[in-house]
């Protein structure tokens, strides 16, 4: 019988290489969402959206892409955990977690209220102004306002763990300091504001990747 115990310890994952490829891929598909769902929802609320054509087909390819956004961010929260080893501050680490979470089911919602509208005129029961505009209300108020508040601790707690394990360098807690600000301090119903923390991710992503190839006396 083998003695486990004399195997050594278990080869660790490559942890910040599947948090970069998790990264990239989330802010991939969570931007082109984003800017599918923004483009096909009615620039004013007095306007009746009409999604017979290619507004439709925008919206209906968003519903798509964000459950796989989805996926990618649950990976990339946890493959980002694993890098702060057993340094962990746990009540940063439970916010972190927790923020990530709420933002992730926010936006959630925010995309099943589109689909379920698109739905409703696929079906040709066709809600009216006054519905829709309350829809699309509702839409950007949990993007542009809960979602991106969540996202921003989330950045704010990361970036204290990170300072506190050392699992990255100053100037990307600094980066995502600054990122985090912004988005907590901010409010615009514009699709650029909400594009800034995909942006983040995939700058901090191709960063840990590029970071992820390089021998360890580079990294000193």
């Amino acid at each position: 019988m083998t003695d486990v115990s004399q195997e050594g310890p278990p080869r660790p994952l490559a942890s910040p290489r599947a948090a970069s490829l998790a990264g990239v891929l989330f802010a991939l598909f969570f931007a082109a969402g984003l800017i599918l769902l923004r483009s096909a929802l009615p620039e004013t609320p007095e306007t009746a959206p009409d999604w017979s054509g290619d507004a439709g087909t925008r919206i209906r390819i968003a519903v798509w892409l964000m459950p796989f956004a989805g996926i990618m961010f649950l990976w990339y929260i946890g493959v980002l955990r694993d890098t702060f080893g057993e340094g962990e501050d746990k009540l940063f680490s439970s916010v972190f977690l927790g923020s990530g979470i709420l933002f992730l089911a926010m936006v959630f919602v925010a995309t099943a209220i589109a689909g379920a509208l698109l739905s409703m005129y696929e079906s040709g029961a066709e809600p009216d102004v006054s519905a829709a505009a309350i829809s699309r209300a509702v839409i950007l108020q949990i993007e542009n306002v809960y979602a991106l508040r969540m996202a921003g601790i989330f950045m704010l707690s990361l970036g204290t763990l990170w300072l506190r394990t050392g699992a990255l360098t100053k100037w990307a807690s600094l980066f995502t300091y600054s990122v985090a600000a912004v988005l907590l301090v901010v409010t615009s119903f514009s699709v650029w504001v909400s594009l800034i923390f995909p942006a983040w991710a995939l700058v901090i992503s191709v960063f840990l990747l590029e970071r992820s190839y390089r021998t360890p006396t580079q990294l000193r």
